[in-house]
């Protein structure tokens, strides 16, 4: 009666632990860098929207939805690079398409 581990114990300790998710770390690199460009991209058309308006006096409704799908888009690339969700976003999953209007 020891209390050092015996060859079962040990393995089994060390069985319980997932192995390091590679694969993930290298989509999650590839997917933060895709969202750095995207984040750019919606504040561009941010910056065309308040133009559009200044000049028009009205939101110009295609650049809204635009922005409106690129910024689920944002949130769907962040989402899987922090493990809040596990599928994979656009090209390995389908584009995202906002149908409701935040208020």
């Amino acid at each position: 009666m020891t209390d050092t581990p015996t060859g079962n114990e040990s393995n089994a300790r060390t069985a319980v632990r997932p192995p390091f998710p590679v694969v993930r770390l290298l989509y999650a690199i590839g997917f933060a860098v895709v969202a750095g460009f995207v984040f750019w991209i919606v504040v561009w058309l941010a910056v065309l929207q308040f133009v559009v308006v200044a000049v028009k006096g009205k939101l110009n409704d295609e650049i809204k939805s635009l922005s409106l799908n690129l910024v689920q888009y944002l949130w769907e690339l962040l989402a899987f690079v922090t493990f809040v969700r596990d599928e994979q976003p656009f090209p390995f999953g389908p584009f995202p398409h906002a149908t409701a209007t935040p208020v």
